[in-house]
């Protein structure tokens, strides 16, 4: 007897049923493999796309600089006036074009270890002008000599040079020379100077960052390019208690699968601590959905404000006994020299520090941190910001 209608349908319930048991199974198991693929080739270690493109980067980096050109410098040294500003920038230079060297596995404890060489060369066709564009800036041989030389014998006689050289609380210098270095003539009249060259940056090329000693992922890939050590240590020797510590990676990259309610956490040598950035939104970067973590005010916050920050504030006078906030000493790791951090144009900082300054007009969109990161696999594109001062 042959098989009628109902027949037919029963048949193709059974066939349909067990292709959505195998279905079923079949789509974890895909994303179980895809998954797999992913922690394999995130690994940094010789043949994974990881580690060829965490040895030398395939994209060009870019870091620009904008810097306030100071208008009426005999106005504020004759009579005090408020310090009358004008953004001038971007000027950008390629960096990180460099391949890590020095690059030593550790099989056993699943680190790799290396030191990232220093390189910055100047992009005119991104820059507003070029690298000799003359700005008139802060004197940073006067604001730093004093803190360089606090014998007060040294003090009374770095005033009388001060005079005797004539040299003025402003200075002009070419973009080269502000960020790069230059020999300052004034700090060679010093006996015994310990300095002479100055430069926000100095010294930064044919220099190297590190010894970096990173986790492979090898055994974790949630370890995937976390630092272990810097110079050889957990601690930087800057700041009391957990401030000191060393946290996360270097902003570069990330471990794979970064859910939103992560705080990314990372260490930047050129502001000389660890910091953190959270969720802020979903967006689309050259057709690649991203997550974009922000660097919240709580980060450069008074301790008034958000108490774990009690161990960064280490000077008393100008964060008026720690009440003060958006500014961050970090003279300690430049050698002594007063130097402070800040978003750009104060953003998130205490109204009565920008207060002596006319030109500034802080704005999130503008200037904020943050860090756009692929959350599934390891990478980052990062805009971090900060603005230097000496005072």
């Amino acid at each position: 007897m042959g098989c009628d209608r109902n027949c037919g349908l029963i048949a193709g319930a059974v066939i349909g049923a067990v292709l959505a048991v195998f279905g079923g199974i079949l789509m974890p198991v895909g994303d179980m493999l895809i998954e797999k693929t992913i922690k394999k080739q995130v690994v940094l270690e010789d043949g994974t796309i990881a580690f060829q493109n965490w040895v030398k980067t395939g994209t060009e980096i870019y870091r620009q600089f904008w810097i306030f050109d100071v208008q009426n410098p005999q106005e504020v040294v004759v009579n005090s006036s408020r310090i009358k500003v004008k953004q001038r920038g971007p000027y950008t230079y390629r960096v990180r074009y460099l391949a890590k060297e020095n690059i030593t596995h550790d099989s056993e404890n699943h680190t790799v270890s290396f030191v990232q060489p220093n390189g910055a060369i100047f992009e005119p066709s991104l820059s507003v002008g070029t690298e000799n564009d003359t700005l008139t800036v802060l004197n940073l041989a006067v604001a730093a000599a004093p803190h360089l030389y606090p014998n007060a014998f040294v003090q009374v006689l770095l005033n009388s040079l001060i005079k005797k050289s004539k040299s003025s609380m402003f200075q002009r210098r070419t973009v080269r020379e502000l960020l790069w270095g230059y020999n300052d003539p004034f700090l060679s009249l010093v006996p015994y100077p310990i300095v002479t060259t100055l430069g926000v940056f100095y010294p930064y090329n044919n220099t190297v960052d590190g010894v970096y000693t990173v986790f492979s992922g090898k055994d974790n890939v949630n370890q995937v390019a976390i630092i272990d050590t810097y110079k050889g240590k957990r601690n930087l020797s800057y700041w009391p208690s957990y401030c000191d510590m060393i946290n996360g990676t270097d902003a570069a990259s990330f471990p794979p699968f970064v859910e939103k309610t992560r705080v990314l956490r990372f260490f930047s040598s050129d502001v000389c601590r660890s910091i953190y950035a959270v969720f802020g939104a979903e967006i689309n970067l050259k057709g690649i959905p991203v997550y974009r973590f922000i660097l919240p005010s709580m980060a450069f916050a008074s301790p008034l404000q958000n108490p774990d920050n009690h161990c960064f504030c280490t000077e008393k006078i100008i964060s008026k006994n720690c009440t003060s906030y958006g500014v961050l000493d970090i003279g300690k790791c430049k050698g002594g020299k007063p130097v402070y951090i800040s978003l750009p144009h104060f953003l998130h900082a205490s109204p009565d520090i920008g207060e002596p300054i006319e030109g500034l007009s802080p704005n999130e969109d503008e200037h904020s941190t943050y860090l756009d990161v692929e959350p599934h696999i390891k990478g980052s594109e990062a805009k971090l910001y900060c603005a230097y001062s000496l005072a």
